[in-house]
Formats: C-alpha cells, sequence, structure tokens
C-alpha cells in the first residue's frame, strides 16, 4: 500500500514539472514506475567526497545538494533538523528511524552523483524509452525532467532500508514550512 501512495508522490512531482504540462497521466505514471525501478536497483559506487554541514537549507528547500567540481556534497544541517522533529511530530519513526534523514539526503546525494556517469544516464535514459529522435531501427532517448529525483529518492529509501519514500518526508516538510511562515 505505501508503494501505491509513493507512486502516487512521484507521479504528482513529474505533473508538477514545467516541461511536463498536458502529458498523460499513464505516461507520467510508467515513468515514475520506471525511475522508482531504476532507483531502488541501483548499485552505487561510492566515491570519497568530502561532506560539508551548512546552514540555510529550509530557506531554499534543501537537505543536501551535491556539487561535482569538487565534489563535495553540502548537508544542510537546519533542514535535517527540522525534518527530524517532524518525523517524531508524524509519528513517522517507524518509516524514518533516528539519523535516517541525514543519511537518506546523502546517499540521494551519491544516487545523483552517480547518475552524471555517462553509462548509468544513457542506462537511465533507456529504461524510461523517452525518444526524442528516431532513424529507422536507432533512437535517441531524452531526459525526463524529475526523473532522476525520484530514482535518487528510491535508492535512498532502499540503501537506508526506510518504510517509505524521502519523497513523502520532503513533501511533507515543504507544506510545514510554507504553513509555518504563513504564521
Amino acid at each position: 500500500m505505501n508503494d501505491d501512495h509513493d507512486l502516487d508522490l512521484a507521479v504528482r512531482l513529474l505533473a508538477g514539472t514545467p516541461t511536463h504540462e498536458g502529458r498523460d497521466p499513464a505516461l507520467l505514471g510508467q515513468w515514475a514506475r520506471t525511475a522508482s525501478e531504476f532507483g531502488r536497483r541501483m548499485t552505487v559506487r561510492h566515491q570519497a567526497v568530502r561532506v560539508v554541514e551548512r546552514d540555510g537549507g529550509l530557506e531554499a528547500g534543501l537537505f543536501a545538494r551535491y556539487r561535482s567540481r569538487p565534489p563535495v556534497v553540502e548537508v544542510y544541517a537546519d533542514t535535517v533538523a527540522r525534518a527530524e522533529r517532524l518525523v517524531a511530530e508524524r509519528g513517522w519513526r517507524h518509516w524514518f528511524p533516528e539519523g535516517s534523514v541525514r543519511a537518506a539526503a546523502l546517499a540521494h546525494e551519491q544516487a545523483h552523483a552517480w547518475l552524471h556517469h555517462a553509462p548509468v544516464r544513457a542506462e537511465f535514459k533507456r529504461a524510461l524509452g523517452h525518444t526524442a529522435l528516431r532513424l529507422g531501427r536507432r533512437r535517441l532517448y531524452a531526459y525526463v525532467a524529475g526523473a532522476d529525483e525520484i530514482a535518487a529518492h528510491a535508492y535512498a529509501q532502499t540503501a537506508c532500508g526506510l518504510g517509505r519514500s524521502p519523497l513523502l518526508l520532503t513533501e511533507a516538510l515543504a507544506a510545514a514550512v510554507s504553513l509555518e511562515s504563513e504564521n
């Protein structure tokens, strides 16, 4: 049942992505399912990456960010702390154990770094099957905006053994922060 709810969140993420206005919801569902499955199956080769703690993530809507040059992951301590409080407030500890928010943020960024490798990116595009150009039997596969986010969330869920996709937490935190800023 949670898989269906997480898939609904993934479809909403794609539907809210600017390049997907007017796309068939069934196609968005297919891409969301494929990206989730790809992320769950990914075997990420971990690289030595410096991790830096920062604040300011709540305002930017970020848990963490990967930068490739030089390779560094910025973890936003304020966002992680607020998300941990939200997990406790919502009674979601069975899905997101103590400390898993930071671990999931790091795994998510590792997945993004891995998806930047050309062979992995090409495999991902083939799996999604979004054709940009076809010449006879040859196809050029296109990037699907937002699909990498879904794959990275699915990878983080699997890598950290979470009961739900971190996408749930991301969406809930955005809503909570928005509500708090209105008050």
